[in-house]
């Protein structure tokens, strides 16, 4: 069959035997390819450093300028020191004679490379001040607990508190249920009994909430939230009983108040303060140079958050999810402490917290910028996954391990409280986002059938 009847083919089709000739005359003047550059084989150590794409783009651009000796790469005389330190540690014999179990120093050995490695090679997050390196750790310690939030995971509740018992001896004891809501006549002498350690827990607290969240509003409802699950949950821990002028005097109006009135005036400080850029070898004198030591503990930018809530639905969703996330991360360390018997000022209690206040500082950065700026910001950020994964986690160990250990039934009341909340978080964005949304799509769809039928 010819060309011209082939009528699926263009004018400008090649037919079967155009295409053989084709492809042999191009198979003839094209040449084979010859490895490396210009015949001769490229050796690693020939390449150009110079050139940009031997050069990798580090996932945070920018750095502190002012100290650039600080941001000189020393992987490798990183990598020495530590093989050094390592192999000193595991072959003098006087060092391993100081502890009585030289498997915890291989455990605390193993914690150090790997937190050494994720210093080094972990992508940078959005904070530079003190230093990338320093939240490249904090990044290390989160996937560490994740780890080993995963291994209890597949662990019963017995062998886990027997666990504990490797790492302080005096747990795996059970311990005596405390209720704060025995007197609860509103008198002087019962508020200054009430007054303790955890007072100063709470402002610190909320002061370290008001630096994650930056929105007075945000930080308010999160208050009277977590306040409003102590209600819920006093059936299963019975220390979250409490006398009501507890809960909303002492707790909400002066503790949580205090702490996140000077938390947020700690960021409006930061946003409005006059940053200096100079570095350490441009500043003259000791006490310059004292203060310019000082302030690289210090923002090097800050943002101010405005979470836009009532916006559009994409900001109200992720003002509850994060409102969810914080009450689960407040929750958690309650239950933990109650299953694996731990006294609430025991010192893994405590480092729990402050780790996971380190570890939501960028975290929930990497979240704002996710949400308002996802031109820059094309995924999210590694610190708010990693620390989502981590709470998530939290919370599915704590549903395994609950089995059977709160046999109390929730009340009826508390039953309709939750169906009352659920209504609300559903009607609001159905009424803000939802009836508007539907009534733009039918006007839109009514102009168009006026526009054809025109």
């Amino acid at each position: 069959m010819s060309r011209h009847d082939n009528t699926d083919l263009s004018p400008t089709s090649h037919g079967e035997e155009d295409s053989d000739v084709i492809l042999t005359t191009v198979a003839e003047i094209e040449p084979e390819p010859i490895p490396g550059l210009n015949g001769v084989p490229v050796r690693w150590y020939d390449a150009d450093r110079t050139e940009s794409y031997t050069r990798i783009t580090p996932f945070q651009e920018k750095h502190d300028t002012s100290v650039e000796f600080f941001y000189k790469p020393v992987t490798l005389s990183a990598l020495a020191c530590g093989l050094i330190v390592l192999a000193y540690v595991a072959t003098t014999q006087d060092v391993l004679e100081e502890g009585r179990d030289k498997r915890r120093v291989g455990v605390y050995a193993a914690i150090a490379a790997f937190l050494g490695f994720a210093m080094i090679q972990f992508r940078d997050g959005p904070f530079i001040r003190p230093h990338p390196s320093f939240w490249r750790i904090i990044l290390g310690v989160n996937l560490l607990y994740e780890l080993a939030l995963v291994f209890l995971l597949f662990q019963d509740l017995n062998t886990a508190r027997q666990m504990m018992t490797y790492i302080d001896s005096s747990l795996g004891v059970p311990l005596p249920e405390k209720n704060y809501a025995e007197d609860c006549d509103l008198t002087p002498k019962t508020l200054w009994n009430a007054v303790d350690i955890f007072c100063l827990a709470h402002a610190l607290g909320w002061f370290g909430k008001a630096m994650i969240l930056r929105d007075y509003w945000f930080c308010w409802i999160l208050s009277i939230a977590f306040e409003l699950m102590e209600y819920s949950l006093q059936h299963q821990l019975p220390n979250f009983a409490e006398c009501w002028w507890d809960h909303w005097i002492l707790d909400v109006m002066v503790c949580n108040w205090l702490g996140t009135y000077l938390g947020m005036k700690f960021c409006q400080y930061f946003e409005v303060k006059p940053y200096e850029w100079r570095g350490f070898r441009q500043t003259r004198g000791i006490r310059s140079k004292a203060k310019r030591v000082l302030s690289q503990f210090s923002p090097h930018d800050f943002t101010a958050f405005k979470w836009g809530t009532a916006t559009d639905f994409l900001h109200f969703s992720t003002v509850v999810l994060l409102l969810a996330v914080f009450l689960a991360a407040e929750l958690n360390p309650f239950y933990l402490k109650s299953l694996l018997w731990m006294e609430p000022d025991h010192p893994i209690i405590i480092l729990r917290l402050a780790f996971v206040f380190l570890c939501a500082l960028p975290a929930v950065r990497e979240l704002y910028q996710y949400i308002n700026d996802p031109r820059r910001a094309v995924r999210m950020g590694q610190h708010v996954w990693l620390l989502l994964a981590t709470i998530v986690t939290e919370l599915l160990v704590i549903t395994k391990w609950s089995k059977g250990q709160f046999a109390a039934p929730f009340p009826p009341m508390v039953k309709a409280g939750w169906a009352l909340g659920l209504t609300l978080l559903v009607l609001y964005p159905t009424v803000q986002f939802g009836i508007p949304n539907a009534r733009r799509y039918i006007r839109r769809h009514q102009k168009k059938g006026k526009a054809k039928s025109a």
